[in-house]
């Protein structure tokens, strides 16, 4: 019986109908001519496509089997999960006129940046960009390509500018609900009673809205004690003024004594009803493959890009993302799907900026990927540095797990990481190329990692980018405007398909190596003694963490929360050059003719000193005169000293500018724009 209940089976699925992950139907809602129908380049005049991609997959294809909860999503008569998301497409309004080639930017929470960042000045940020201002000097649009966005954030509150996608929610085999815990933190910068329980984002409900069952603490730093609040001095729900105002909700947080500013506050409660976040993925996957590879949908539909009814003229496809959604490249290279199920390589060549050795982890039960593991919020949350941090397969010393983010050569794209100084002190970026043993990891021959020293979070400051006041760091903050990230993310679109398409190398990684890194022991006794100056006394170390037998390094279910800790990493720092910034790496603009010294860390003043400031990193002017430094003790050169006059400035940036150009680390358009500055923008300068 049981040999004949085994056939019968096997030839029931052999019986079912052969169906892939797919594009089903594309709509295009609004189709308009942008920047007033200028021209750009070759390409000619370009329009703007928004709409609505409607996709499905297949839950029983092993491609798809790591997404998890996908075995509990709806399915219809075809036994397909379905989904959707909305989308940007910027082409040509004659495609065939175009390079080409698609650029698939991944939007940052919603937000199109990976169009704005390749237009300097910085263009605004919207997914609905119409006029020349919208657009700026966009490179994608000056060079020919196709760029494409779609949404992939499940969790939502959906705006006009703004692209995200709608995916199922997962249930019981009867229609229950599901139920597991979740963590959320909580840090409020003015007082307040009450608290969505994901600021800013779709929540989950409380599965049990008694506080007994749940557990909410507060410390002042984060790696101070927890201290408990009585379940009978809060509540699930609403209330603006306090207890007497309480209105219950199951999406809700309120203190009856009200929220700190400064102080942590950490909530673990059963919630319910987890979105199937893991589909994000298949969302870039599968979008990225129909516009690459297919000439119609389901209903007929023409490909919007293609060039004929018969082929889409697509010959490469690349994609980027910048800091969660860095991280999210990795995740999406990691867990296989540059594969799509026609197993056809999705994109040629990858762009990563700013995910050090973090991954985003969407696919996880109760996923909210837009809350980042640093050192001094959420340390030992989901999206984080767990292993595998290498591109290059290789054992790690610490968990004894033999990984890498590329192990598929067939489809492993070219890869482009850079990285800011920042991410060494907040993202344990070092793990990407030494173990925690310090021994040096390979670099694979398709990868090329890149450095920003002294840069915080994606900038630096000096000329076109002043420094910004902050009042919770010590120092002036290097991200306070005239952003500089556009100036590297422009220059990579070309070393990309240069290296690509044309077989022309990319610079040699220049990421720092064995010799280059330091304990935070040593830094503190190399860096220059900058008047005023306090040292950080702590950066983000992780240890191996264990969220519960349910949880892999492709994410999965957390049933430890907080998660067990295990042995430490050993994460290493860039050590200090003279002025104070890391080793030189690409020694951007702002380095190679500085005003100041940038840092890659900021410390916080006041409450919660002396964990690091978030995301900025320090800027310290340099003094004008030797006189002026002498009197406060500053051993860095001044202005005076480095440059003489306005004239010597002029000559250092332009030969700064030159040098980056010849290297392939700046473009000659933004080279110009910095010359022109350095001989009109006020500086401390004769």
């Amino acid at each position: 019986m049981r040999k004949f209940a085994l056939g019968a089976t096997m030839l029931a699925i052999a019986a079912l109908p052969t169906v892939q992950a797919r594009v089903t139907q594309i709509v295009v809602e609004q189709r308009v001519t942008v920047a007033e129908g200028k021209p750009w380049g070759n390409a000619g005049a370009y329009e703007r496509l928004n709409g609505t991609v409607y996709m499905e997959v297949d839950p029983r294809d092993p491609q798809n089997a790591l997404i998890v909860n996908l075995d509990k999503a709806p399915r219809n008569s075809n036994g397909m999960v379905e989904f959707h998301s909305q989308f940007l497409i910027l082409k040509p309004i004659d495609v065939k006129k175009g390079n080409h080639k698609m650029w698939y930017g991944m939007n940052n929470r919603g937000n199109c940046i990976e169009l704005s960042w390749r237009a300097y000045p910085v263009a605004p940020t919207t997914c609905i960009p119409t006029t020349s201002a919208d657009l700026g000097n966009n490179l994608f649009l000056q060079d020919g390509y196709i760029f494409v966005d779609a949404g992939w954030h499940g969790d939502a509150n959906f705006t006009p500018t703004q692209l995200f996608a709608t995916y199922p929610v997962a249930k019981q085999p009867d229609g229950s609900p599901i139920v597991g815990p979740l963590r959320l933190e909580y840090q409020v910068t003015t007082p307040t009673f009450t608290q969505g329980l994901a600021p800013g984002w779709r929540a989950y409900p409380a599965a049990d809205t008694n506080t007994e069952h749940a557990k909410l603490t507060v410390r002042n730093r984060e790696d101070a004690p927890r201290q408990e609040i009585p379940s009978d001095r809060w509540a699930f729900g609403t209330c603006a003024t306090g207890q007497a105002s309480l209105v219950p909700t199951a999406t809700d947080l309120c203190l009856f004594d009200g929220f700190t500013p400064g102080r942590i506050y950490e909530l673990t409660y059963n919630a319910k009803d987890p979105i199937v976040m893991g589909l994000a993925y298949a969302v870039t996957r599968d979008f990225g493959s129909f516009l690459k590879y297919e000439t119609h949908d389901d209903f007929g539909n023409p490909n919007p890009i293609a060039v004929s009814d018969s082929e889409t003229g697509i010959k490469r496809a690349y994609s980027s993302g910048t800091s969660s959604t860095g991280m999210y490249q990795r995740d999406f290279l990691y867990l296989g799907f540059n594969e799509d199920e026609s197993h056809r390589k999705v994109f040629d060549g990858a762009n990563i900026y700013s995910a050090a050795a973090h991954r985003l982890f969407a696919n996880v039960q109760f996923a909210h990927p837009t809350y980042y593991s640093g050192q001094d919020q959420h340390h030992d949350y989901t999206s984080n540095s767990i292993p595998p941090f290498t591109f290059k397969v290789t054992r790690d010393p610490v968990s004894g797990l033999k990984d890498g983010i590329l192990k598929r050569p067939k489809f492993d794209p070219f890869v482009l990481q850079t990285d800011e100084e920042l991410v060494f002190w907040q993202w344990e970026a070092s793990l990407n190329v030494l173990d925690s043993a310090g021994n040096p990891v390979e670099t694979p021959s398709n990868v090329r990692l890149y450095f920003q020293g002294g840069w915080g979070h994606i900038t630096g400051a000096g000329l076109r980018t002043p420094p910004g006041l902050s009042l919770t760091c010590e120092n002036n903050t290097n991200n306070g405007g005239g952003n500089a990230g556009p100036v590297t993310a422009r220059t990579l679109v070309r070393i990309m398909d240069d290296w690509v398409d044309k077989g022309i190398a990319a610079p040699k990684s220049n990421y720092p190596r064995k010799d280059d890194y330091v304990t935070l022991e040593q830094y503190r006794k190399r860096f220059p003694a900058i008047p005023g100056v306090i040292l950080p006394s702590v950066y983000d170390q992780i240890t191996e963490l264990y969220f519960g037998p349910y949880w892999t390094p492709q994410g999965g279910i957390q049933t430890y929360l907080p998660p067990a800790h295990g042995q430490l990493y050993n994460s290493l720092l860039p050590a200090p050059r003279d002025d104070g910034p890391g080793v030189k790496g690409i020694n951007t603009i702002l380095t190679r003719a500085p005003i100041g010294s940038n840092m890659g860390w900021n410390i916080r003043t006041g409450f919660r000193s002396p964990d690091l400031c978030g995301l900025s990193g320090s800027y310290v002017q340099f003094a004008k005169t030797k006189e002026e430094r002498k009197a406060t003790n500053d051993p860095r050169p001044s202005l005076e000293e480095r440059y003489g006059n306005r004239a010597g400035f002029v000559k250092a940036v332009k030969q700064a500018s030159e040098e980056l150009v010849n290297e392939r680390f700046m473009l000659q358009d933004d080279a110009d724009l910095f010359i022109e500055s350095a001989k009109t923008d006020q500086l401390p300068l004769q």
